[in-house]
């Protein structure tokens, strides 16, 4: 598949799963009660929206402008790094489960690997991949451990547990 294809579904479905994320919380008012269960739904919500906003500068920017697709890559992941480390941190004392702050450290993880590959992306051509390539496969991963934190909720009578 093309990269430029791959990240215009990419991007499309990401901003579908924000959406259907909106209305999952939106029937759960019972969740958005609680300060510290808001936090963990936000945390869901950038897990989508951050790499929706990243494969649209990928296809903005692509091979034509790797600069722009770097620098937003970086950006981008900062941010959604630095959220994602507020949580983990406040995630004990919010009486979060294990499985949940691992899985919102392995977000952490996935997105200093995206910031430090968007700084270098010559990294990746020792998997024999271009940088764009393993940003895709990195994006991947984050919205693969979103939904292992949705699946928490959706499977769990009450998400305080």
């Amino acid at each position: 598949m093309d990269v430029s294809t791959f990240y215009a579904l990419f991007s499309t479905t990401c901003f579908t799963l924000t959406g259907l994320w909106w209305n999952v919380v939106r029937s759960r008012r019972d969740w958005t009660a609680n300060p510290a269960m808001r936090r963990t739904i936000g945390g869901i919500y950038l897990s989508f929206l951050l790499p929706a906003l990243m494969g649209l500068f990928a296809q903005v920017g692509g091979t034509e402008s790797p600069l722009l697709w770097r620098m937003s890559f970086v950006v981008i992941a900062v941010v959604g790094g630095f959220s994602m480390i507020r949580l983990v941190s406040r995630a004990r004392g919010d009486g979060a489960p294990a499985a949940v702050r691992w899985v919102q450290v392995g977000i952490v993880v996935v997105y200093a690997a995206i910031a430090v590959l968007g700084v270098a992306p010559q990294l990746a051509g020792s998997l024999g991949l271009t940088g764009i390539q393993v940003e895709a496969l990195l994006l991947i991963a984050l919205v693969a451990l979103g939904h292992a934190l949705v699946w928490r909720f959706m499977v769990t009578e009450n998400a305080d547990e």
